[in-house]
């Protein structure tokens, strides 16, 4: 693991790379107490308790092990950018960008020999920023750490097949709202959809479909970004994804999809609002091509149900292939696996 500690007298300390041991932390730790912290209604239609995080956040990136034996990073600029926009939304201290990611670099040359030998697994890296102020005071934390964890992880899905998720929508439960976080990759964002989550399983969907606002705007699935690729109301072929208005996390997948659709030029890609009225109609005249998640995780993860207003809504994702999401699948793992050469890869080794 990686660890660097930052204090308001001393800056930044240096790096040290050592083996994973558990953090000890005074229990009065911000991070420890503020991490998820209870606030009132924003909007009338709003759940009754919405959750803001104030001194943890993390990234997710993977290593990838090539058909060449050399080890990459995907796009790994992008995830210090937004976890420098994390920390500065949650008042935790900003860093050099470049510095922190050469210490990635060097610690997965180090531990080198997790990066699993194979092109359908990956090793899996969690940067993390927490406050440890020992006070009990809502404040600006003086005391904050900065680590890095490493873990080995197989395919997204376990049977090795494309296989489709089913989705709940319900808009009782928002992800994210105006003015608050949900652009941001803090940890309070994701403790709090841990309940709606259950209550999906419970009603025998595998993911939430996040909706938000009166018109129910579709904004997130699970923890992933969403795209629709459809005839649109206008009769053009189109691949939509919600708009980075303040509530959507600026995927990398998601941000990567778009460049090379707009790069293919073969239909138009747009980013819209889209609400489940539009859905649905779509769904009536039998518009809708595929319907997919996007991120880290998966790459790309196609939809074939979802369970809104107590009724089931066919996706025909996998009737029609899907030809869209397996062609992103298939390129952005050809770029990660060094089977396509881009600038979009740092090597590491």
């Amino acid at each position: 693991m990686l660890t660097v500690e930052w204090s308001l007298t001393s800056g930044w300390e240096k790096p040290n790379i050592k083996p994973l041991e558990n953090l000890s932390l005074h229990p009065a730790s911000s991070s420890l107490h503020y991490a998820v912290e209870p606030r009132g209604e924003t909007e009338e239609n709003l759940v009754p308790m919405v959750w803001l995080n104030e001194y943890t956040l993390f990234e997710g990136m993977k290593a990838y092990r090539g058909v060449d034996g050399k080890i990459r990073l995907f796009r790994p600029t992008l995830n210090m950018d937004r976890m420098l926009r994390s920390a500065a939304r949650a008042t935790l201290p900003c860093f050099d960008k470049e510095e922190l990611l050469e210490c990635i670099r060097k610690l997965v040359e180090v531990e080198k020999e997790w990066v699993p030998h194979s092109t359908s697994a990956s090793l899996y890296i969690r940067p993390t920023l927490i406050g440890t102020e020992p006070s009990l005071g809502v404040k600006k934390p003086t005391k904050a750490l900065l680590y890095v964890i490493l873990s080995p992880v197989g395919p997204y899905f376990a049977s090795g097949s494309f296989n489709p998720v089913s989705l709940w929508a319900d808009p009782k439960y928002v992800r994210a709202w105006k003015g608050g976080t949900g652009d941001c990759k803090l940890g309070g964002n994701y403790g709090s959809s841990i309940y709606a989550q259950r209550e999906a399983i419970e009603l025998g969907c595998q993911q939430v479909l996040w909706l938000y606002g009166e018109d129910h705007q579709i904004t997130e699935v699970g923890t992933m970004n969403l795209f629709l690729y459809w005839e649109n109301e206008d009769g053009e072929e189109e691949l939509a994804t919600p708009p980075l208005d303040g509530i959507i996390l600026p995927g990398v997948t998601r941000q990567s999809i778009l460049e090379l659709a707009r790069k293919w030029g073969e239909f138009k890609v747009s980013e819209r609002y889209i609400t489940m009225s539009d859905l649905t109609a779509a769904l009536e005249e039998n518009r809708v091509k595929e319907m997919f998640g996007a991120g880290t995780a998966c790459v790309v993860c196609p939809i074939s149900k979802i369970l809104y207003k107590g009724k089931n809504l066919h996706i025909p994702t996998m009737e029609n292939g899907p030809q869209l999401a397996t062609r992103f699948l298939n390129q952005l793992t050809d770029i990660q696996y060094g089977r396509e050469d881009s600038e979009w890869t740092l090597l590491v080794s």
